[in-house]
């Protein structure tokens, strides 16, 4: 069984906020909680509750197997999938081909 390390989840919160671009005082907002707060998380100075946890997984939308283990997945990533098994088996690879070349343009800028 794979130890559950609050160091890992402070720094994991903190990495997926900074990837959505939110100030620690957006984040705070959204789950509920106070940008001291949040900032004791990240830091690993506090515990947090169940339902932080929930509010915290729901404003940076992802799973909270994923705040919790780094594993699970996002519910943008549950969104691309259920999307993608719409397609047909012989137009999969158009799709990633668009895919791989919208990739690109977003990032030429």
């Amino acid at each position: 069984m794979k130890e559950i390390k609050n160091k890992d989840i402070g720094f994991r919160i903190m990495e997926l906020r900074l990837d959505r671009g939110y100030s620690r005082e957006r984040l705070a907002e959204r789950a509920g909680i106070s940008s001291k707060f949040l900032f004791e998380i990240e830091r690993n100075e506090k515990g947090f509750s169940a339902n932080t946890l929930i509010n915290l997984a729901e404003a940076l939308d992802v799973s909270a197997d994923y705040i919790m283990t780094g594993h699970g997945s996002t519910k943008f990533d549950e969104g691309i999938a259920e999307a993608l098994e719409k397609f047909e088996p012989s137009i999969l690879e158009k799709v990633e081909a668009l895919l791989k070349l919208a990739y690109e343009i977003a990032h030429c800028n």
